[in-house]
Parts: C-alpha cells; sequence; structure tokens
C-alpha cells in the first residue's frame, strides 16, 4: 500500500503543478478548484486502467509517445496563457472545457505507463485506480485554493508565471523521458 501511495503521488505531481499556476493565474472559488480537481482527478484514476488494459503489448509504443504528447499540449497551453496575458482584457485565465480536458490528460500520459506496472503492486486495479486518482484531485483542490490566496497580490504577473510554469513543465517531462 505505501508503494500505491508512492506512485500517487508521484504520478500527482505534475497535475499539482497545473493547479497552483491555474490557482496562482485566476479567480478560482471553491467551485472551480473543484472542477479542477475532479477533472486532473479522473484522468490520473483512468489512465492506469487504460494503461493496464493494454498491457505490456504497447508498453514500448506508449512509453515512446507520451513524454511528446505531455511536451507538445503543455508547451500549447503554456504559451496560450502567455499570449492572453498580454492581452488588455478581463479574460478569465482558468481552464475549461477543451484546455482542461487537455491538460488533464497531457498531466495523466504517463500514468498510462504506470498503469502496466499495477499488478505488481498486489492491490485490485480498481483500487489503485481510485487511490490514484484521489490523491491527485487532493492534491489538485488544495493547490488551486492556496495558490489563488498568494495569486492574488501578484495578479499582474501571474498568467505570465503560470504559462511559463505549464512550458517548464512540458520540456521537463520531455528531457526527462529523452535522457532516460
Amino acid at each position: 500500500m505505501l508503494s500505491l501511495v508512492g506512485l500517487a503521488l508521484a504520478l500527482a505531481m505534475d497535475a499539482l503543478a497545473v493547479s497552483l499556476a491555474q490557482g496562482a493565474a485566476g479567480r478560482m472559488g471553491v467551485a472551480e478548484a473543484l472542477k479542477l480537481a475532479l477533472a486532473f482527478g479522473a484522468a490520473q484514476a483512468l489512465m492506469p486502467l487504460v494503461g493496464w488494459g493494454l498491457g505490456t503489448a504497447f508498453a514500448g509504443w506508449i512509453e515512446s509517445v507520451d513524454h511528446w504528447v505531455a511536451f507538445l499540449l503543455l508547451s500549447a497551453l503554456g504559451l496560450n496563457m502567455l499570449r492572453a496575458s498580454r492581452e488588455d482584457t478581463e479574460a478569465d485565465p482558468e481552464l475549461s472545457g477543451w484546455h482542461l480536458f487537455a491538460a488533464a490528460i497531457a498531466t495523466s500520459i504517463d500514468a498510462a505507463a504506470a498503469g502496466i506496472t499495477l499488478p505488481l503492486l498486489a492491490v485490485p486495479v480498481g483500487l489503485a485506480c481510485a487511490i490514484i486518482g484521489a490523491v491527485t484531485a487532493l492534491l489538485c483542490f488544495a493547490g488551486a485554493l492556496g495558490a489563488h490566496h498568494v495569486g492574488r497580490r501578484f495578479e499582474g504577473r501571474a498568467e505570465i508565471f503560470g504559462g511559463l510554469v505549464l512550458i517548464a513543465l512540458g520540456v521537463k517531462i520531455l528531457v526527462e523521458h529523452l535522457s532516460a
């Protein structure tokens, strides 16, 4: 069980980073933080199940492209936030709709590859996926709300920071996988 919690925490870090950036950049209330947390939690719960279902036959292919997909999606979202930061409108920087879906998928692609290893944890796959999703949702909810309160002090630069964090996260994922 301790290995499962460690895995859940590790898989949640990318989603937490995006939640922190969104909380710092947006007008995040409890409802918005909950929506963000549920999207990331659901993606993190479902992707290991997808990975487990595909099995080891496709493990090499998943591992060969997951970093590129995450890099492209996170970089595009980050560039969009940077572009929006230069506009003089009162646009809401909150992730929603397809952007939220893309961010949730981008931050959970590595969970699909991790899903292949779930049988090694000697825990039922459904329980493992539920714990991974719950840990992610709780961390994202707390991170988005906490960062929102801190971010209000830095409103003008928070969106730039959030965009740079998303791009850096995409680059980090790409570099880690290419250098491994």
